[in-house]
């Protein structure tokens, strides 16, 4: 398994023994695929979080749960991606939604990694328009279940008195702004890394040396919990936990938008305290 962040040069080296993905995604009303065909890297296979990497929002569950096994190969399979083949995925938000992609195959057992930098790193060559893709047949593989975790499993981490991470902004994470689900707050326990302090001003990750000690000093390693909004974004802090060599921590895949959507669940602080 190759490691879970690779750097341009590595991609440069290794890009006819990789498949590239561009998994850009944004959620201002810009159209991520229209981006990708004004120029993406050389042979870059657009993958779209929301018919890919998610299947139908709902209440529990969140905005974006992951799909069934089937539709999940369906999908991959008819973009040319096997089971077998080593993916380098990139966005140009300095992995924020890459990062699913790649933690959805990792725990698959799939060698896959973001690209550092992303976009803004390459210095290679810029295609733009399609790129022709050759459908294969791809098997199906379950979810793992120490792979990922459900709001029971997040009471019963905080009732234990392990780590649950919250991956938003701050200002979500405090209640002072929600965007994008109905509730303000947090899990009241979780405590707040944003994904974003992977980064540093050129959006590219901190060394590993950086990451360990920005996670080991909030107590969180493989065996935490992570969650975001939607079950995207938090895909980041795991990627970044694992590069520090710290273990893959759990998923709560749907995340502040499956947790808040539960009347049964407390919500802390903002909106209406329950």
């Amino acid at each position: 398994m190759i490691e879970p962040i690779v750097t341009r040069g590595w991609l440069e080296e290794n890009l006819q023994a990789s498949t590239v993905c561009d998994a850009r995604k944004y959620l201002d009303g810009r159209d991520a695929e229209s981006s990708y065909l004004e120029g993406h890297l050389p042979g870059a296979i657009f993958v779209d979080l929301d018919s890919v990497l998610a299947s139908e929002p709902g209440p529990i569950v969140g905005r974006h749960p992951l799909p069934d096994p089937d539709t999940f190969a369906t999908g991959l399979g008819a973009l040319g991606i096997g089971n077998d083949d080593t993916v380098i995925a990139y966005d140009d938000l300095g992995g924020a939604f890459a990062a699913r992609l790649v933690w959805m195959l990792r725990v698959l057992g799939q060698p896959a990694a973001l690209l550092d930098g992303g976009l803004a790193a390459w210095t290679g060559t810029i295609e733009r328009g399609p790129v022709a893709v050759n459908p294969v047949p791809r098997q199906p593989l379950p979810w793992p279940p120490g792979a990922v975790a459900d709001a029971d499993d997040v009471a019963q981490q905080l009732a234990a008195g392990g780590v649950v991470i919250d991956s938003r902004a701050s200002a979500r994470y405090r209640g002072e702004v929600e965007p994008l689900d109905p509730q303000a707050g947090h899990v009241p326990g979780a405590i707040n890394l944003p994904f974003a302090d992977n980064l540093d001003d050129r959006t590219q990750f901190l060394s590993v040396d950086r990451l360990r000690g920005r996670f080991e000093g909030a107590g969180a390693d493989g065996n935490s919990i992570v969650y975001c909004g939607s079950g995207v974004t938090a895909c980041h802090n795991v990627l970044a936990i694992e590069a520090a060599g710290l273990g893959r921590p759990r998923l709560y895949v749907g995340s502040w938008s499956g947790w808040s959507s539960d009347p049964e669940r407390p919500v802390a602080p903002g909106g209406n305290e329950r």
